[in-house]
């Protein structure tokens, strides 16, 4: 099995990178334009291994792509790169249209060309996996989970440019035929976590005595996902998914934002009593 992931440098690609690299033993060509949330040292256990590949190249760059397709010859791709920060996106919006909308297209365009020539037993076995967010859904409420036919309410740049990939992933499919799976996630958690991201930044913070990261009053209802359990995920999305439909993967750990800055503290403070005791 030949994988092209984009993104494959950040958070969730890294994992994915790894999980494919290391415990399935495919071919995997992983493209990231090394932006800030971009971390080789994430890959470090896979950069050694023969069936592992980089190529720093932007999605937006269609002639960066086609060559990378036809020169690797995959057999499914797992499309992660893009911007995911919302702050980010409410003080700089175009970075995220250019890289989820644009990016996204691009790589639809190339995936439908190269696909459309590929002899017949390998288009059928083809696929495309596009990875977006819960957040195009909007916020969680109190009770009740997001389902796969949950309507569509994003409330920042950043989650209408994941509604939008969404919808373009969606209508290649329907329009075109490419084989293409959507996958909807909740919030990850877990190595390799981007600093600026509310779990790892609570921790930064607090080891610091700095201000915690809370907005507002942090009743924001989010659900908590393992990232190395959505690396699983993706790849038996990718593997058994019907063709056209969208699959939603959570943790059943829905936490206020409060709830979960608390939880980091009780835990830190715990392991400061321990170490304190130890040292006396």
């Amino acid at each position: 099995m030949r994988v092209i992931v984009t993104g494959g440098a950040g958070f969730i690609g890294s994992a994915l990178v790894r999980h494919l690299v290391l415990e399935r033993g495919y071919d995997v060509l992983n493209v990231d334009a090394l932006t800030y949330a971009g971390n080789r040292a994430s890959l470090n256990s896979v950069e050694d291994k023969p069936n592992y590949r980089f190529l720093q190249a932007n999605i937006c760059d269609r002639g960066a792509m086609e060559k990378a397709f036809q020169d690797f010859r995959p057999n499914r791709i797992m499309h992660l790169a893009a911007e995911s920060h919302v702050d980010r996106s409410i003080t700089g919006a175009a970075d995220f249209i250019e890289t989820n909308v644009i990016g996204t297209f691009t790589l639809l365009e190339v995936a439908r060309g190269y696909w459309s020539k590929l002899p017949d037993a390998e288009k059928d076995a083809f696929r495309f996996l596009h990875v977006s967010t819960d957040e195009v859904y909007g916020s969680l409420g109190e009770d009740g989970l997001f389902r796969e036919d949950t309507p569509y309410d994003p409330s920042s740049p950043y989650s209408a440019s994941k509604a939008s990939s969404d919808h373009l992933a969606k209508a290649w499919q329907r329009t075109y035929g490419l084989p293409i799976v959507v996958s909807n996630c909740s919030n990850n958690y877990g190595p390799f976590h981007f600093p600026e991201k509310l779990i790892p930044l609570t921790i930064l913070n607090a080891l610091a005595g700095e201000r915690l990261p809370v907005y507002g009053k942090g009743n924001n209802v989010r659900d908590w996902l393992y990232v190395e359990d959505h690396a699983r995920a993706l790849d038996t999305i990718a593997e058994r998914g019907r063709i056209g439909e969208t699959y939603n993967v959570g943790g059943r750990n829905e936490r206020r934002n409060i709830e979960v800055v608390r939880r980091i503290c009780e835990v830190l403070d715990r392991l400061a009593r321990r170490t304190a005791h130890v040292r006396n």
